[in-house]
């Protein structure tokens, strides 16, 4: 059985429409709620992504605030990994031994934790961002990115 771990470039795209959002919304269909990881900190960070992009003028104020609503609902439903020492230290790590940013390092390690606690599961990072999707092949996690690929219940590592 795999857990899909969807970090924030994937994540988003669930809210704002995107190169891979249709994609990724029918595979979200097919997977079951207790089967979706996100990070705790990650709908704050897609929160401040949508208001940025409404700010901009990217999304219209009835379109940004239509999708934080769902986001709201979303994440609700979904698995969340707490913000711990032990994500925290994950993350820590990974910035010693690779060029990750904070933010994509704070994600890896929160996918990374999952992992460890999820034995004899295959955890799928999902990311549209591909640095953090080499990091976390390097890292041993199956990924899918959401631009490239998704056929139905089927993952490929890219």
């Amino acid at each position: 059985m795999n857990l899909y771990f969807l970090e924030s470039t994937a994540f988003a795209k669930l809210f704002v429409q995107e190169t891979g959002s249709a994609a990724l919304i029918r595979l979200m269909d097919t997977v079951e709620d207790n089967r979706k990881l996100i990070s705790a900190g990650t709908p704050l960070e897609v929160y401040a992504a949508v208001r940025r992009r409404e700010r901009s003028g990217d999304i219209a104020s009835p379109d940004a605030d239509a999708a934080l609503e769902v986001l709201r609902l979303e994440a609700a439903r979904m698995v969340q990994q707490p913000l711990n020492p032990a994500v925290l230290e994950a993350a820590r790590q990974l910035l010693d031994r690779t060029a990750l940013r904070w933010p994509s390092a704070l994600q890896l390690g929160a996918a990374l934790t999952a992992r460890d606690m999820f034995l004899g599961t295959e955890i799928v990072f999902v990311s549209a961002a591909p640095d953090l999707l080499e990091a976390a092949r390097n890292e041993g996690l199956e990924t899918l990115d959401p631009t490239r690929e998704i056929v139905g219940e089927t993952a490929s590592s890219l």
